[in-house]
């Protein structure tokens, strides 16, 4: 909403060729509900302003590309919006290059600099600004900057290529990923890229003449270099626009990739399609769908992905589709909003991210509420970089860090066959059978998975921590997942530990260190009965 009240001063730095930068988080406008989550809607609200909008689809790509937009600005005149999805990459952790300062300003033109510097307000030479035009010039002046808005695409071309010569990442307005020869495109821009690009690669190699088009630069639009980037070979074209336009032919992507055909005797079937409103993951199970829908005799336009609806009936059928990550390793935990969890996973991800050579990623999942509100932690680890931009939904360690959990969610069937699971809990060994839904007893059974049980709170409390269980329900984590080894991991903790709660004093120093050993001793391995596969819970009483 922030955004939407900048609007009437956004078209007067653009009017006036200043050459700011804004930096969106994007977010859901309120319509009817207000939504603190992610989506294009405030973005696209902006794109009459004259803002150049630049776009980045991951954590890794917002690093190179903020910078591409300062130095576009300043060298154009020409405010530039770079931004990114709300929550799905602003708050996602992820292991990045990160480029010295100095090397940026290598590529900064100084004399811009200068030339900015020197139309600064100055008594010494007193200008007139900010005038009230009439009708005699006013169409005119507007008219005038057109010149500006058409130089720029090459303009923030040539930034891109020397951010790819200094990075070793390929940036371009217009990304393609996938086969040469793709007769099926999807066009998108923000954090599906990551998704996308997974499902491309995996139907090409099972011979799918599919592939991506990434959009980075939004505005000024270039048609030309649209078509250009895309295969000669494509036939069909799908765009997916992260917002609804109330009443409109199409969504602004769509209409715009629409726009870029509009002479072309031989354009592409277009059609267009909407994901992601106010963060509905978005997962390459929906991504396939996008790709089928193409291959109908009639492909429908102005489609959803992500929703099942039984009202508009909208909604594209999905198959059962996922994407191997071989060698990543994929965790989710289970909390209670308030209670540590994400800030434990948070140390975690870093301990991780920093004393090992594997790529790491983790996204933080909960509701409005936040505190006393379900929270999952999202996290994942590879040898590879990770582009999986949506939740995880098979995992090899599920830990369950609220007991009450177990009778009112399906926590369970995420965990792979074999994977690890980990209840944080106040009961006994001899108590499972008795305490454990059946479900999940079957669950274990039937799919051989390790299972492990810790008093957490007990030992928190025993310590003097009252419900802060999260040290030690980390420090089992770590005794379980086996991705470090074990005595380097609880070095990390206490490490962390030491620099977190210094300043609480000696004694919670204390007290967190020994939450760590106690969460690697009071871990509980459980071997599953093989009764467990037969289990039944007893018919409800009437």
């Amino acid at each position: 909403q922030g955004l939407m009240l900048m609007i009437p001063v956004l078209h007067r730095i653009s009017g006036t060729r200043q050459p700011g930068v804004l930096h969106v988080a994007s977010r859901t406008v309120g319509t009817h509900a207000m939504s603190i989550f992610g989506d294009h809607s405030d973005v696209m609200n902006c794109r009459q302003c004259g803002w150049a909008m630049l776009s980045s689809g991951s954590v890794q790509e917002v690093m190179d590309l903020a910078v591409a937009a300062h130095l576009a600005a300043i060298d154009s005149r020409i405010p530039f919006m770079h931004f990114f999805d709300g929550f799905r990459t602003s708050h996602e952790i992820q292991k990045i290059e990160a480029i010295p300062y100095a090397e940026w300003g290598k590529l900064l033109n100084w004399q811009a600099v200068e030339r900015f510097r020197a139309a600064a307000l100055n008594p010494e030479h007193p200008t007139l600004r900010n005038t009230v035009q009439n009708p005699d010039v006013y169409f005119q002046f507007r008219e005038a900057n057109n010149r500006y808005y058409d130089q720029l695409p090459e303009l923030v071309e040539g930034y891109l290529a020397k951010i790819s010569g200094l990075t070793g990442r390929d940036y371009r307005l217009f990304n393609y990923y996938g086969a040469p020869d793709a007769e099926r495109v999807i066009v998108a821009m923000g954090s599906v890229s990551g998704a996308i690009r997974e499902t491309v690669s995996s139907l090409h190699a099972l011979g799918e003449k599919v592939g991506y088009l990434q959009v980075h630069l939004y505005r000024p639009f270039s048609s030309r270099r649209l078509v250009e980037a895309l295969p000669r070979t494509v036939k069909r074209i799908a765009v997916l626009d992260r917002c609804k336009e109330m009443g409109a032919a199409g969504e602004p992507l769509y209409q715009d990739v629409c726009t870029a055909f509009v002479n072309d005797a031989d354009a592409p079937l277009i059609v267009g399609g909407r994901y992601g409103l106010s963060s509905k993951d978005t997962d390459p199970a929906q991504v396939k769908a996008v790709f089928d829908n193409l291959e109908q005799d009639t492909p429908r336009n102005g489609f959803t992905i992500g929703i099942r609806d039984d009202v508009t009936h909208l909604s594209l059928p999905l198959t059962d589709f996922q994407v191997a990550h071989p060698g990543t390793v994929s965790c989710k935990f289970w909390g209670l909003g308030s209670d540590g969890t994400v800030g434990a996973n948070k140390n975690s991800i870093k301990i991780i991210g920093e004393n090992t050579p594997l790529y790491a990623q983790a996204y933080f999942e909960y509701d409005t509420k936040k505190s006393y509100g379900v929270t999952k932690s999202h996290l994942r680890f590879g040898k590879k970089p990770i582009l999986s931009t949506y939740l995880v939904k098979r995992a090899d360690f599920i830990a369950c860090h609220n007991q009450g959990y177990l009778d009112k969610y399906d926590i369970i069937s995420e965990l792979k066959s074999g994977g690890t699971f980990l209840l944080n809990c106040d009961w006994q060994k001899g108590e499972l059978s008795q305490k454990l839904p059946a479900a999940v007893k079957r669950y274990l059974a039937a799919n051989r998975i390790k299972f492990a049980i810790i008093d957490a709170n007990g030992i928190a409390k025993e310590l003097g921590l009252g419900n802060h269980a999260s040290m030690v329900l980390q420090a089992a984590f770590f005794a379980l997942a086996d991705i470090i080894p074990l005595a380097q991991a609880v070095a990390q903790m206490k490490q962390a530990v030491a620099k977190t709660f210094r300043k609480k004093g000696e004694q919670v120093v204390t007290m967190n260190m020994a939450a760590i050993d106690r969460g690697v001793a009071g871990m509980r391995q459980i071997a599953v009965p093989a009764a467990w596969a037969e289990a039944w819970d007893p018919p409800a009483a009437p």
